[in-house]
């Protein structure tokens, strides 16, 4: 591949940032980039250069200093004065003004009362996969699910927007649509239903989550989710000029801070990320988007988001003596009682199904947590599986496509032998 032909501020002085690009160049043509010229690795190194330690730019700052001195040595002094080039301005604008995670998420409250009615707002944004690190855009948002919450009144109003998506980057539009095929099967391109844009998203999300005492809106979302979904709102800043601030906790320490109002002590890890990791919900009425619903798919931001919601309410609701309603949990989970168990049905078409047995052990209400049980880590990631539950009864193959089985007493009891 020929090498990049030098702009015109490359026979200028040079700057640290310059120094750095033209040390990249090597790296950024083995990776088989398309570079007419060097100020075109400047999306690439603008990401990595960030991400240098305070030596390597001290490094990059004396190559610099050492052939801007020989140059000066050859011209006038006139010359000699010229300031050396900023960092070019490609670099400031296309990065996404990623707003700083905090360490911890700082809930107090007066009283039980203010607890029960205090608003939280669960976050969740899907993505076309995840990019590499050279790559200017990490992820490429394609859905965005978000509800109200409170203990008292369980999920008051929800968000929810497809979002039209960026164009993937060269060479990887197969990447991103194969991550997608695997999650959520949201297509980059020929989706029937519309899409919103990411100013119209934006504004509508702040709107949604704008507390009335005028404070930033405060998110909660899984820990592992974290990264991504906070990097898409900063995205969605950088390209729409819109200018917000929020605060994005995980969700895991509200649980623990639920928890420890009430039992004076710290539950362990294992036990929240099971709490979250519950599959109880996954095809329960009115949890999905209508999308997903009708394809029947599991990923979903906004089941995603609701599924936070019953995951609270399932394990604080009765503790803190607040009367279970349609809003804390779906319909086809809030009318029986805790003694039902979930059985997981496991079919070749890699479909999941629930149906519901007499058996205890599951869907307990809150306690803490035994020592003796077995973490299981969410599957999420691969939806044509089947999710393992820790109070799972039986695994049993079947053959078709079938919907959810409601009670059905002499069919749990033919599963069973």
């Amino acid at each position: 591949m020929a090498r990049p032909a030098r702009s015109r501020r490359s026979r200028r002085s040079r700057s640290p940032f310059s120094s750095f690009e033209h040390d990249q160049l090597p790296e950024l043509e083995r990776y088989g980039l398309p570079l007419e010229q060097v100020a075109d690795a400047v999306p690439c190194c603008s990401q990595v250069g960030e991400s240098l330690t305070e030596e390597e730019k001290t490094m990059f700052a004396e190559t610099a200093h050492k052939l801007n001195s020989k140059k000066c040595s050859q011209k006038t002094v006139k010359e000699t004065c010229k300031v050396p080039d900023p960092v070019p301005v490609a670099m400031t604008t296309k990065m996404p003004s990623v707003t700083p995670l905090p360490a911890a998420c700082a809930l107090s409250w007066k009283n039980d009362q203010d607890m029960l009615a205090d608003i939280f707002y669960f976050l969740d944004i899907y993505s076309y996969g995840k990019l590499p690190p050279h790559c200017e855009q990490r992820f490429l948002p394609c859905e965005i699910g978000c509800v109200r919450y409170s203990l008292q009144d369980g999920i008051v109003a929800d968000f929810h927007h497809f979002i039209d998506p960026e164009v993937p980057p060269r060479g990887f539009r197969y990447h991103c649509q194969a991550a997608g095929d695997e999650t959520h099967k949201i297509p980059i391109s020929g989706f029937h239903l519309p899409r919103s844009c990411y100013a119209v998203v934006l504004r509508e999300l702040l709107e949604f989550a704008q507390p009335a005492t005028g404070a930033q809106p405060r998110f909660f979302c899984r820990s592992n989710d974290r990264f991504r979904i906070n990097w898409c709102l900063g995205r969605m800043v950088s390209i729409t000029g819109i200018e917000s601030h929020w605060e994005l906790f995980p969700v895991e320490d509200l649980i623990v801070k639920l928890y420890q109002r009430k039992y004076q002590k710290e539950p362990s890890k294992i036990w929240v990320y099971r709490k979250l990791d519950v599959c109880l919900w996954d095809f329960s009425c009115n949890t999905r988007c209508k999308w997903h619903e009708e394809k029947d798919i599991i990923c979903c931001a906004l089941a995603s988001c609701k599924k936070m919601g019953y995951c609270i309410s399932k394990s604080f609701a009765s503790v803190y003596g607040v009367p279970l309603t349609a809003a804390h949990l779906p319909l086809q989970g809030s009318d029986y009682d805790q003694s039902t168990n979930t059985r997981i049905v496991k079919l070749n078409a890699g479909h999941i199904q629930k149906t519901k047995s007499e058996s205890s052990g599951c869907d307990k209400t809150l306690g803490p947590p035994r020592q003796d049980q077995e973490f299981v880590p969410s599957n999420c990631d691969s939806p044509c599986g089947v999710k393992t539950s820790p109070c799972e009864a039986n695994v049993v193959q079947g053959r078709g496509v079938i919907r959810l089985l409601r009670t059905a007493p002499a069919l749990s009891k033919s599963f069973s032998n």
